[in-house]
């Protein structure tokens, strides 16, 4: 989900942001990332999965995700002055719903979700990766 917000509800919505160097920091992590995540599919599919190939999928992640994750993060803070600015995406009272929105302040709650959220994922990862390398080794070591 991150993934299409960040594309259509920051990238894309705030033109200003496109040419930020943290877009190339998250575009760079999340095409590495799913080159390694679908050639592991494609292998494990056909019953031929490459060590190396699951060696990088629970391997390079510990620098892709906090690459990606730091990607994301300065672009949304990048995209605050112009949304402010704008007011896009916000719904001011009154209105016939009674209803308000403010883009800018869910950005700035989505920035503080990812306090809780990234250590929950990159060390549930961690733990697969403890898991399923360690296992090939023991495996390995039978043969």
């Amino acid at each position: 989900m991150s993934r299409v917000f960040l594309t259509w509800a920051v990238t894309h919505s705030v033109k200003e942001v496109q040419t930020e160097d943290s877009v190339l920091l998250f575009v760079v992590a999340w095409t590495i990332t799913e080159i390694i995540r679908y050639s592991f599919y494609t292998f494990s599919l056909l019953n031929h999965l490459p060590y190396l190939i699951k060696w990088a999928r629970y391997t390079l992640f510990i620098v892709l995700y906090p690459m990606g994750v730091s990607g994301e993060l300065l672009t949304i803070y990048a995209a605050l002055p112009f949304v402010r600015q704008s007011g896009l995406y916000s719904i001011s009272l009154p209105n016939k719903y009674n209803f308000s929105f403010d883009y800018y302040t869910f950005l700035i709650l989505v920035m503080i979700s990812y306090i809780p959220i990234f250590p929950q994922l990159y060390f549930h990862m961690l733990h697969q990766r403890r898991k399923v390398l360690s296992h090939t080794e023991e495996h390995k070591k039978s043969e």
